[in-house]
């Protein structure tokens, strides 16, 4: 597989809190043996879970799995973000780390130590901080890039035009600018104006799509199985999805998995694969992830793709 081509990627939140790590080494194991690349983690995983108060879970729990697979680092791509990690326990957002170069630098060296490697593919920073200057943490990011302690760098939750703003100071200042983009995407969507229940989260808009596109941006989507909702009776979707357009949508969603024997989930990822996406999975039994990749070989057709916009 070209690794250019849009991927499923293996989001690691909940390992060493909600995922015991015997757990989490079985389903990194299976992500590695079905040909998968990249992990996705942060500083602050999973503080909210977490009987510390802070995060650092998910990046030890991946580095001691390093440490136990000798040579596995060729073949897995780290991607990691900074800005959310409570400096102080149980005290978010009150004390969350920010996007100060020294809170950037400081961030990248702890989840350095923590995952045991010298640099990480990609860094992301996780959410906006409006509080520091933009020059400033363009300028941290790119001086990450230029000492190789991190191979690419991106922007999570972030406004479109504070990306491009922050890109175009980056090629000022002639250091590396943010390539990729992270949003909240899937197929279905809340109904407009009604703010998400979850915090920190941000969706996905046409116009991100569409200046990624243009730039040449690389773009990952969380969230996009929506926690189970789309094949579990068990965990219904968020109220705020309760619209005529979720209901369309989930007719067609059932009538296509059905035409191409397929699960809902892996039609819901080949749907944003389709579209240049690249969409973070979370799995708590190899089983979970197996079936996730197995959506790289699903085909949706222009009819499928039509299907779903006029439902939408």
């Amino acid at each position: 597989m070209n690794t250019n081509d849009p991927q499923v990627v293996l989001g690691t939140m909940d390992f060493g809190t909600r995922v015991t790590p015997e757990r989490a080494f079985a389903v990194l194991d299976s992500f590695v043996a079905g040909g998968g690349v990249w992990l996705d983690t942060a500083n602050c995983y999973s503080f909210w879970a977490d009987p510390s108060g802070v995060g650092g879970a998910s990046e030890r729990v991946i580095g001691a799995w390093l440490r136990a697979r000798p040579g596995v680092r060729e073949s897995v791509r780290i991607a990691t973000k900074v800005r959310q990690n409570p400096l102080t326990p149980h005290s978010w957002p009150q004390s969350a780390e920010g996007l100060s170069a020294r809170a950037v630098h400081a961030g990248v060296e702890g989840s350095l130590e923590r995952l045991g490697v010298d640099h990480v593919d990609l860094l992301w920073a996780h959410a906006e901080d409006r509080d520091v200057p933009l020059e400033e943490t363009v300028g941290a990011f790119g001086e990450l890039v230029a000492k190789g302690v991190a191979l690419r760098v991106g922007a999570a939750n972030h406004a479109a035009w504070r990306v491009e703003r922050a890109r175009s100071l980056a090629r000022q200042r002639e250091v590396e600018p943010w390539t990729a983009l992270q949003l909240r995407h899937s197929l279905v969507r809340p109904r407009p104006l009604t703010p998400l229940a979850e915090a920190g989260h941000r969706m996905l808009a046409d116009e991100d799509l569409d200046y990624a596109r243009s730039e040449g941006l690389a773009v990952w989507s969380y969230s996009s199985l929506m926690w189970g909702s789309y094949e579990r009776a068990d965990k219904p979707l968020p109220e705020t999805y309760d619209h005529p357009g979720t209901t369309r949508v989930l007719a067609v969603l059932g009538d296509v998995a059905g035409e191409l024997s397929a699960t809902r989930n892996q039609v819901v990822l080949a749907w944003l694969m389709r579209q240049g996406i690249d969409p973070i999975v979370g799995a708590s039994r190899p089983e979970q992830i197996e079936q996730a990749l197995a959506a790289r070989r699903l085909r949706l057709g222009g009819a499928h793709l039509a299907r779903f916009a006029e439902a939408r």
